[in-house]
């Protein structure tokens, strides 16, 4: 097919460019493509993980609801997979305190303090480790050990200081320290209400002789 002058200069033009910028393009295209295609994979991957993770989650609390060694067996099963497998997700969190509240319940402290001390030592939810190492006092006090009961209690967060100063004071009561136990009743008490409150009156008038 013949072409006018004008329509040659421009295919000629278009040639040029091509030859300069064809591959740039082709590479930012493929890039794209790539982009995208990586973007969805990683989004199907942790729609899987996160499936994954919830299905331990539910095997580890439907385990917790029995107290027979094969139940038990499951929930310590469960529990080691998802801290191992999926130790980011917010199901290996929940999974871990209700898997130490099920072991304390059925007298296996030291199992109940491993769960609680790796969800310290590993969580990323601010408030979900506060709590835990609230449970981990609690587990320690019932051991007898107080002094590193108390130790889980510093620098509480302003959300769990009333709940602290609390269980700060019940330590320090069975320690024999009768004024820091009324102090650390006294402090918790400007952050309770309700029921709760009413509780830590009932320690501070029992102290008082009231």
């Amino acid at each position: 097919m013949a072409y006018d002058l004008e329509e040659q200069e421009t295919l000629d033009a278009l040639k040029d460019w091509w030859a300069q910028y064809g591959t740039i393009i082709v590479v930012a295209v493929l890039v794209a493509a790539a982009a995208v295609a990586g973007w969805r994979g990683w989004q199907w991957y942790e729609g899987h993980q996160a499936n994954q993770a919830m299905g331990y989650f539910e095997a580890l609390e439907s385990a917790s609801r029995r107290t027979d060694e094969e139940s038990i067996k499951r929930l310590h099963a469960a529990s080691e997979t998802l801290r191992s497998d999926f130790p980011k997700s917010g199901y290996t969190y929940r999974g871990v305190l209700v898997a130490s509240k099920a072991l304390q319940d059925t007298g296996d402290l030291d199992g109940a303090a491993s769960q609680l001390q790796w969800l310290i030592d590993n969580g990323t939810d601010a408030s979900l480790v506060q709590l835990a190492r609230f449970r981990l006092a609690n587990v320690l006090f019932d051991q007898g050990k107080l002094d590193e009961a108390l130790a889980e209690l510093e620098n509480p967060s302003d959300s769990y200081k009333a709940l602290y100063s609390d269980r700060r004071g019940d330590i320090l009561y069975a320690k024999g320290d009768l004024e820091g136990a009324l102090k650390e009743w006294h402090e918790s008490l400007s952050g309770m209400s309700g029921s709760a409150a009413s509780i830590v009156q009932l320690k501070i008038d029992a102290m008082s002789g009231a």
